[in-house]
């Protein structure tokens, strides 16, 4: 029998046409799985994050005057037409589907996934330009005009997230001004001290300040020779922990937690200068009330300064240091004491509690640290530390109250970790080495001048390696206020950081011996 051939020009035009069916086909299947995979549906079919979508509800991007939803795709993929959308969404595919077949939710940390440094991660600033091409509509305020002034001069070191932060998932916090808090703050039936504590003894007492209910406890801290700074061996160790040098500080009291929201809030509410320029803490007058009253304190900050997770014992957080010691100043004036800031050898000394381990308890810095390689896959050994510190592992991204943790040896809490702890001395990270080697330094002060003071004691956010008893850090002013658009920018708090505070310290002029 004849076997049939097409010829063979005819044959390549059926393979052509066949060709171009099926990638017709292809083009029109792929297209309608796009568009099918990219729609708020399916996204909230996989996505394991419980409150995402009723969270988006509440937002301004889908509750509006104009009545427009910005749906998920638009804020968490790059705009479409670029391999980066491709390749960004099977990315992000992936890592939900992963995220909710091996992942157990009840575990997962939301708190820490909605703050700046999670979010700027898996939201795109080309997606949100690409939606608000004209940065300066005819209703814009003039406050929102000076903050897109600011924002298209600086580019290069903000993101729309710095500021907008809760604009497609609603935050009640986020909404709360200090107006609101004022009246919450405070206990309304609350003792007003008439007099502040005596002291005379070198002894633990309780501060009371006149015309407030604010009190806390003060401990005696003795004097004594310690070593300042790490061994070159000590796990987690950075350059600026040395050389070691031998330190003596005099006997002082210490605050026995960290300034809390109540003690903040007291100092807020008798001096807010409501947008009045500092003109310093003292004015000429014989009269110490009158000196009180010329402190000059915080303007209101925007936004919920406690970044909602509640005021009462939790420490202060988001002021300056300047803030800190301003309070300090004031604190001073209401009590007729001489408070301040701690210098970073005092701290170190009080945050030792006679120990010259890298903590004041037991432990190795390698069994507490995620950043092992061994210690990322089973997780790090938080039996001991747990106990003592608040930090990455264990503070759910957010400060907590002392009574969380238990006291070192001087009966001091938080001393490591919750939140970091302005020092008064500038900043160096060599200023150790400018000590002699062979003397015994009387209580040092720090270098003359600098730019940025010390903070010690690690947070809530940090790592076991930076909540050692040795470990140094400074403010990053400029960075901090990247956010914050007024001219001048705010003396008072800080934009763009939320695990900084402070204690405070009392000098003390009478005899070394503590009393029982």
């Amino acid at each position: 029998m004849k076997k049939f051939f097409f010829p063979k020009k005819r044959r390549y035009s059926i393979i052509l046409f066949y060709g171009f069916l099926i990638g017709v086909v292809f083009i029109i299947l792929s297209a309608r799985v796009m568009d099918y995979t990219s729609t708020d549906q399916f996204c909230m079919s996989c996505h394991v994050h419980p409150h995402a979508e009723e969270n988006w509800r509440l937002s301004s991007h889908y509750d509006n005057k104009s009545g427009i939803v910005v749906h998920c795709v638009q804020c968490h993929l790059p705009p479409p037409g670029t391999v980066h959308y491709f390749t960004a969404k099977a990315v992000t595919g992936l890592r939900d589907v992963y995220g909710m077949v091996f992942k157990d939710t009840d575990k997962i940390n939301w708190e820490a996934k909605r703050q700046l440094s999670a979010a700027v991660k898996h939201t795109y600033e080309e997606s949100c330009i690409s939606c608000h091409q004209n940065l300066f509509p005819l209703q814009l305020s003039e406050e929102g005009m000076h903050a897109h002034l600011y924002y298209d001069d600086n580019r290069d070191e903000l993101n729309c997230l710095n500021c907008h932060l809760h604009v497609g998932h609603f935050s009640e916090h986020a909404q709360q001004t200090i107006d609101f808090g004022l009246e919450k703050m405070v206990a309304i039936d609350a003792e007003i001290y008439t007099e502040a504590a005596s002291v005379d003894q070198f002894a633990r007492f309780t501060e009371t300040v006149p015309g407030t209910s604010m009190a806390f406890d003060m401990l005696p801290i003795p004097g004594g020779q310690f070593t300042i700074g790490s061994p070159e061996n000590e796990p987690g160790r950075r350059d600026n922990e040395g050389p070691q040098r031998t330190v003596e500080v005099s006997p002082f009291f210490m605050s026995e937690i960290q300034v809390s929201w109540d003690m903040f809030m007291a100092f807020f509410r008798e001096t807010m200068s409501e947008g009045r320029v500092d003109q310093g803490a003292f004015i000429a007058s014989a009269s110490r009330d009158a000196m009180i009253d010329g402190i000059s304190g915080p303007t209101p900050p925007w936004g919920s300064p406690d970044q909602g997770w509640g005021y009462g014992k939790r420490p202060a957080i988001t002021m300056t240091w300047h803030a800190a010691n301003v309070f300090c100043e004031w604190l001073s004036l209401k009590t007729g004491k001489t408070y301040r800031l701690p210098t970073e050898a005092e701290w170190e000394f009080a945050a030792r509690g006679g120990t010259e381990t890298p903590y004041f308890f037991e432990g190795n810095p390698k069994k507490f640290t995620r950043e092992r390689f061994i210690n990322r896959l089973l997780g790090p050994d938080t039996t001991t530390i747990n106990s003592y510190v608040i930090y990455a592992e264990n503070s759910m991204a957010r400060t907590q109250t002392p009574d969380d943790v238990n006291p070192n040896p001087f009966g001091l809490k938080n001393m490591l970790g919750n939140v970091w702890e302005f020092c008064s001395d500038y900043y160096d990270e060599n200023v150790y080495a400018m000590y002699p080697a062979e003397a015994v330094i009387i209580n040092p002060q720090g270098p003359p001048t600098g730019n940025e003071r010390v903070i010690r004691g690690g947070s809530f956010r940090s790592d076991a390696y930076e909540v050692r008893s040795a470990s140094r850090s400074h403010t990053r002013h400029d960075t901090w206020l990247l956010t914050d658009p007024q001219i001048p920018k705010s003396i008072w708090w800080y934009s763009d950081v939320f695990d900084v505070g402070f204690r405070v310290v009392l000098e003390w002029q009478g005899e070394e011996k503590e009393i029982n």
